[in-house]
């Protein structure tokens, strides 16, 4: 066959059997859809910070900062002194330290939740309904002169029975304390805990379904964390993984999975001494979770580890090794956020996290580059990698770690170019290569 002459294509089957297919299957790509919209591309934080309703103040978010800071500059006053503290590498320690103070200056809380469960117990009812409109209204001024975390809400009482109507009844406080305060704020989250059956997650549903009816919202404007503390959330009685149907049962309103460390593991008998994020069973309910969540637009969080950083030095920096080691184990198994219980547990969680992305981002620039730019290389990555390389890197723009001028001037796109990758989902990575 001569140079330059096309090729005869034939083919066997009627257009009438792809349309049949197609039309067989229009029932799953729907189902798909709505089961599996991927993740949001919003940001994630990377740690809620638990305050318990009678704690909160006006001045939390920089009082732990204050503290946090002041925890740096009495245990690992320099960047040498810190580096040597987590072992960070010399072209880290500066970076990663600077980069740590600024954070804790700027914004030292990601994500506050106001806990009226376990952290705050049991009270008279006065009490409580005292602290949650208390809680709504400092939540409304924080945002109202800018000193708000990026995300803010509560944790309330479980939908169990001894508790249900307690919790229902904080949780309409507060969020009517802010929608007299001027409308619920951007960055509303709320924590739903100990779920043992799907159909708690749906009364959830119904509950936030109800108040944005009263109060003339948006349908499913209201979203909420479920919290997994009990072995019921993770095996069903028959067998089945529960946290699926949880997602299912919140109809569209799930934001998030949050492990709970000590209540899950004491669930199953670990005693109290093996109860950390890293055991094999918080290991295999994680992993669980994790499955579960992929793809739905649910995110997972880690729990916290409950060793404070308090005390003298050495039992300081014993208490930041652990947290720091825990936090980086955690990262590498794409759990991107996870629980601060102490302001001393802040210097190291964003020291892990800005360490994580620090020592990757110059290869995942280069990786990125070469595949937006069609060039040779030592990987040769496909869709799906280009957006794990795009994600790895907006996390790390997210949180402070990485600048938009350094990933721009290393991978030569801009922020909307990493969003561009970031966003195809499963059924739309082949057709983007």
């Amino acid at each position: 066959m001569g140079q330059g002459q096309q090729e005869k294509v034939t083919t066997s089957l009627a257009g009438a059997v792809g349309e049949e297919i197609s039309a067989s299957l229009a029932p799953v790509d729907a189902e798909l859809e709505r089961r599996y919209p991927g993740d949001p591309g919003t940001r994630q934080p990377v740690h809620t910070v638990y305050v318990p309703g009678d704690v909160l103040a006006a001045d939390t978010v920089r009082s732990w900062g204050d503290r946090a800071l002041a925890a740096l500059d009495e245990h690992a006053p320099d960047a040498a002194a810190f580096a040597a503290v987590l072992g960070l590498s010399e072209e880290l320690a500066e970076p990663v330290h600077a980069r740590v103070r600024a954070k804790l200056e700027r914004e030292p809380i990601e994500d506050l939740r106001v806990d009226f469960e376990d952290g705050y117990g049991n009270r008279p009812d006065a009490e409580e309904d005292e602290a949650a409109a208390r809680a709504a209204r400092i939540v409304a001024e924080a945002h109202r002169d800018g000193t708000a975390a990026p995300y803010m809400g509560i944790r309330m009482k479980c939908m169990e029975a001894p508790v249900r109507a307690r919790g229902i009844r904080t949780l309409d406080i507060f969020l009517t304390g802010l929608m007299e305060a001027g409308g619920l704020p951007g960055g509303l989250v709320l924590t739903l805990p100990k779920v043992t059956y799907a159909e708690q997650v749906t009364a959830m549903a119904r509950l936030l379904d109800a108040f944005e009816k009263t109060h003339g919202l948006e349908p499913g404007r209201i979203g909420f964390e479920i919290q997994i503390e009990t072995s019921q959330s993770i095996l069903a009685a028959d067998g089945t993984a529960t946290v699926a149907r949880m997602i299912q049962a919140a109809e569209g309103r799930a934001t998030g999975l949050h492990y709970g460390t000590f209540d899950y593991s004491a669930c199953l008998g670990v005693s109290a001494a093996h109860q950390a994020s890293d055991h094999p069973a918080a290991d295999h309910a994680k992993a669980v979770m994790q499955v579960a969540a992929a793809g739905t637009g649910v995110r997972v969080s880690d729990g916290s580890t409950n060793v404070l950083p308090v005390g003298p030095t050495a039992k300081v920096h014993d208490a930041w090794r652990l947290h720091y080691g825990l936090t980086r184990r955690a990262l590498a198994r794409a759990y991107y956020q996870g629980w601060d219980m102490h302001p001393g547990h802040i210097p190291t969680r964003y020291a892990a996290v800005f360490a994580f992305y620090r020592e990757g981002f110059e290869q995942a620039a280069a990786r990125l580059s070469r595949y937006a730019n069609r060039t040779g290389g030592d990987v040769m990555d496909e869709p799906a990698t280009a957006k794990a390389l795009s994600g790895y890197l907006l996390r790390g723009l997210d949180c402070g770690a990485l600048d938009n001028g350094e990933v721009a001037r290393l991978a030569g796109l801009t922020r909307a170019d990493l969003e561009s990758f970031a966003a195809p989902r499963r059924g739309d990575l082949t057709a983007s290569a």
